[in-house]
């Protein structure tokens, strides 16, 4: 209720709408699964209040960062997932398209938050996943989508990491 973006009963819902539509229409989507760096860092030093408002903030720079048909949710804490549906059958082309998305949000997430008095920055972790007619289920891709963040966390943060999986050639 906070952010007003779905929670993950009802992303789950759409992805699973989505992923049927990507079987039907032998077509390709992606998540992106964002987590903001060091976030208990500003709950700790000033408070949950200041926490909700950013959260807030990063709900409305997602919703203004990706197209009108992709949806955004938030997972929990200051977790993330934005579901991008229709993007090419060509597999690199697939790529190109979510990873752009994924700079448009990095590079909106890198803004500073104001927070009442404070001016705080922040950054994400993005991992994103593709999906097409081949992939079996929401769990296989939310997997891979955590797992590319977590590549972005160790690999020093604040970075956008696009997971190695082979996606079925169409035609």
């Amino acid at each position: 209720m906070l952010t007003t973006l779905p929670n993950r009963r009802l992303f789950l819902d759409r992805f699973g709408q989505a992923l049927l539509k990507t079987h039907r229409n032998q077509s390709t989507g992606g998540l992106l699964y964002i987590d903001m760096d060091n976030f208990k860092e500003l709950n700790d030093t000033h408070g949950h209040a200041m926490g909700d408002m950013m959260l807030i903030q990063i709900a409305h720079r997602l919703m203004n960062s990706v197209r009108r048909q992709d949806t955004v949710a938030r997972l929990g804490g200051d977790e993330f997932v934005v579901l991008l549906e229709n993007l090419s059958e060509e597999p690199d082309t697939a790529r190109l398209q979510a990873s752009k998305v994924g700079k448009q949000v990095l590079r909106a997430l890198n803004q500073p938050y104001a927070l009442g008095p404070v001016q705080y920055r922040s950054t994400p972790s993005i991992g994103i996943a593709l999906f097409d007619q081949g992939t079996t289920t929401i769990d296989e891709v939310l997997a891979r989508a955590d797992s590319a963040m977590y590549v972005s966390k160790r690999t020093g943060r604040n970075t956008l990491t696009l997971e190695k999986h082979d996606l079925t050639t169409f035609g």
